[in-house]
């Protein structure tokens, strides 16, 4: 325990400024995420920007690329919630079927993925590091169009991610998705209230 402590604590204060900076932008992301805030697209856009570079520099290349897909898709999430009527941006939930036909399809690319990097990449966690990357591209497709268990996947890669991270010796991101956890359940909170609220009554 005290040798976790201490290495917590050197990577820690070996935290670059950049790495702080994506941090708090990737805190006001979710949070404004969570409260359907668009502007909450700015904070992704700048926060990604920052940690395609951070990942690149510690042999994390499919985080990287997950970056740049990030960046991406702050522009079309900006998009689809700015310029959408609001009767057709209301949050949707996916049957349970779709998801588990989406997660075997996932699963199946996280494996061929992985085997086609590990002959240009030697990381330990290479197989992990392309999960998280696989599941969150489609996970944010599903933010992008308000559906509601998107909050559910965040909560297992965010899981995924605190591991990934701190075997990486990304201290302080690790903490973030630490708190990305927290924010999963506080996001999906918001969002079933509201689904709720424009969902037909059950008789």
């Amino acid at each position: 325990m005290e040798q976790l402590a201490t290495q917590f604590v050197s990577q820690f204060l070996q935290t670059s400024v950049l790495e702080w900076l994506a941090v708090i932008l990737a805190i006001a992301y979710v949070w404004l995420a969570a409260r359907q805030n668009v502007w909450c697209w700015a904070a992704a856009f700048t926060s990604t920007a920052l940690y395609t570079w951070i990942f690149w520099q510690v042999s994390l290349p499919f985080q990287s690329a997950l970056n740049v897909f990030y960046m991406v898709m702050a522009v079309y999430g900006y998009w689809q919630w700015h310029h959408k009527a609001t009767d057709n941006n209301q949050v949707v939930s996916w049957p349970f079927w779709l998801h588990a036909l989406l997660v075997m399809v996932l699963a199946g690319v996280v494996v061929l993925l992985g085997k086609l990097a590990a002959s240009q990449f030697n990381h330990e966690h290479l197989w992990l590091d392309a999960a998280v990357n696989v599941f969150s591209v489609v996970t944010t497709f599903m933010v992008a169009h308000k559906v509601l268990q998107n909050w559910v996947y965040w909560f297992f890669i965010n899981c995924a991610a605190v591991y990934l991270y701190w075997q990486s010796g990304l201290a302080l991101s690790a903490c973030l998705f630490v708190g990305y956890v927290g924010f999963s359940l506080y996001g999906y909170i918001q969002w079933k209230k509201e689904w709720v609220s424009h969902s037909p009554v059950m008789n």
